[in-house]
């Protein structure tokens, strides 16, 4: 199986405390496209601009509507028979009175836009991590993000704890969920120093009409305020001394241990520290039988992208770049790719080699800035013997200060090609765009070592779903590849075509070259270089 994934590998980890950060060793092999993926949308990732300093919306922020809907899409979770968790869900819950709100689709249209769903990456963990932006968006704790979750595809149980019901009642659907009552007077705490009630969406709770939503603290930022305005009788927290005595919640939560517990959390150390951990347990809530992947707290030290092949002339090119996080800025530092073919008599015994083409800083996102983190991505475009081709690569970093360079090799094994008998090409694929409606595509160009006998088809992967409303699932396309007449062959590589819309981030392909089948399994189609091209429609 070809697997040109783009994904990462770090004999070294960053261990961070925000701007300062040591480095101790962690390794796994490339590729892993879930933990390099879950990595750029942490890191590099767009979903921070929506929440940077607790961005506003609909008299509340953004931010308190993504914790919201994570923590109920969580809701349906039952410990004692391992069924639901936050699985996305919650797209087929919002006729529930418990889930009433705007904030719920807009937050469905908020991550839909992201376009970042993708077949190992779906609608449940782009809502865990927008939690984790939401959070850090107000200033609250970093937490660690795990990729894996699986969508539902129907509605879970009604079983989102509502204002109007007893101690009894929230304590026993906290315990289903995986917490102590101990756990849920902190849990609704760290959520509730978020937002607030909508009068619209919840009349007998404010029963003011004036009123459009009436926040549960006196700041929108994540802090304890909810805690010690409480414990200060100088709360105007709805759910605490609300004019209906029957759904003061929070008020028969919090004092539910004598306020043992809320006393604990006016320390801020001790606020941030426990919503930390209760927050993470809650996205990390899902059904029995889902594995996570291990949890991502500080970036990998090394992120190679998708390499990129083509063929012209004679000659194969591959095209990659290497994401090198600093600990120190170095000006002097230069980085080389190296590889080696697949008869080993071509290139020397080190093997053939080429330097980087270029090198720019990186741009990190909300949480990577939080951290202080800085980052250069270098790029490579390597011309290789395309009869001897390669079996593998790998880069040397040079401090250039006398010391030995950093070999940065997967962990000593290399980043193997598996295969070059079908690939993408990267420098015949086109995105096109038709003059008459400004409609735009993707022309895919794939090279096949074999002649117009061969057969192949491409699954197209488009997080733009169709749906004018939830639920928002990704949609998959296959499609037959077709000789390429504007391609004609050439060096023993015959070109199929076909189109996909310009919005699909993976693709998978698959093909029968005499006789035997080659498969390329989610090529990032995200960090492309095909020209563009114009047509009249």
């Amino acid at each position: 199986m070809v697997r040109f994934i783009r994904s990462l590998y770090a004999p070294t980890i960053i261990t961070v405390a925000f701007a300062d950060f040591a480095h101790c060793l962690s390794t796994f092999k490339w590729p892993n496209p879930q933990l390099s993926y879950a990595d750029i949308q942490i890191y590099e990732g767009s979903m921070g601009i929506l929440v940077q300093d607790c961005a506003p919306r609909d008299n509340t922020t953004i931010p308190a509507q993504w914790l919201r809907i994570a923590y109920h899409d969580m809701s349906t979770h039952d410990v004692d028979d391992g069924t639901g968790g936050l699985d996305s869900s919650i797209q087929y819950e919002l006729d529930r009175s418990q889930n009433v709100g705007k904030g719920m689709i807009e937050s469905l249209n908020d991550f839909k836009a992201f376009r970042i769903a993708t077949p190992f990456f779906g609608m449940a963990d782009t809502i865990a991590l927008g939690a984790i932006f939401a959070v850090a968006g107000c200033g609250g704790p970093l937490i660690p993000f795990s990729a894996g979750r699986i969508d539902a595809t129907e509605a879970g149980p009604a079983t989102v704890p509502e204002p109007q019901q007893d101690l009894a009642s929230h304590t026993e659907s906290f315990r289903r969920q995986g917490f102590t009552p101990t756990e849920m007077i902190s849990l609704v705490a760290c959520g509730h120093t978020l937002g607030g009630v909508r009068q619209v969406d919840f009349p007998l709770v404010v029963t003011d009409t004036e009123e459009d939503v009436q926040t549960f603290d006196s700041t929108t930022n994540f802090d304890n305020r909810v805690v010690s305005e409480y414990l200060q009788n100088t709360t105007q927290n709805i759910l605490v001394m609300g004019p209906n005595v029957t759904t003061r919640s929070d008020l028969r939560i919090f004092s539910s241990d004598g306020n043992v517990t809320m006393q604990s959390l006016l320390t801020a150390d001790t606020f941030s520290a426990t919503c930390q951990d209760l927050i993470g347990r809650m996205i990390n809530t899902v059904p029995e039988g889902v594995t996570l992947t291990q949890p991502i707290s500080e970036p990998f030290d090394y992120v190679i992208s998708e390499p990129l092949f083509s063929y012209r002339d004679g000659s194969l090119s591959m095209a990659t770049t290497l994401r090198v996080i600093n600990p120190s800025n170095n000006p002097s530092r230069t980085a080389s790719i190296l590889w080696t073919d697949r008869q080993g008599s071509s290139c020397p015994s080190t093997g053939c080699t080429s330097p980087a083409t270029n090198s720019q800083a990186v741009v990190f996102s909300l949480i990577g800035n939080i951290q202080g983190l800085t980052g250069t991505r270098y790029s490579f475009n390597a011309s290789i013997n395309s009869t001897t081709s390669l079996s593998k690569f790998w880069f040397e970093i040079d401090e250039n200060d006398g010391s030995a360079p950093l070999v940065v090799d997967n962990g000593g094994s290399g980043f193997i090609i598996a295969q070059d008998m079908v690939f993408i090409d990267n420098s015949r694929s086109e995105n096109v765009e038709v003059s008459s409606s400004f409609n735009e595509y993707r022309k895919l160009v794939v090279a096949m070592r074999g002649d117009a006998t061969s057969t192949g088809s491409v699954t197209a992967f488009d997080p733009n779903s169709a749906a004018s409303a939830p639920p928002y699932v990704l949609t998959v396309t296959t499609t037959e590849l077709q000789l390429d007449a504007s391609n004609p062959a050439e060096g023993g590589f015959t070109f199929f075509t076909t189109n996909v819309s310009e919005t699909v981030n993976f693709v998978n392909l698959s093909a029968d070259v005499g006789g035997t089948t080659y498969t390329q399994e989610y090529f990032d189609m995200t960090i492309v270089n095909f020209p563009f091209v114009t047509v009249s429609g």
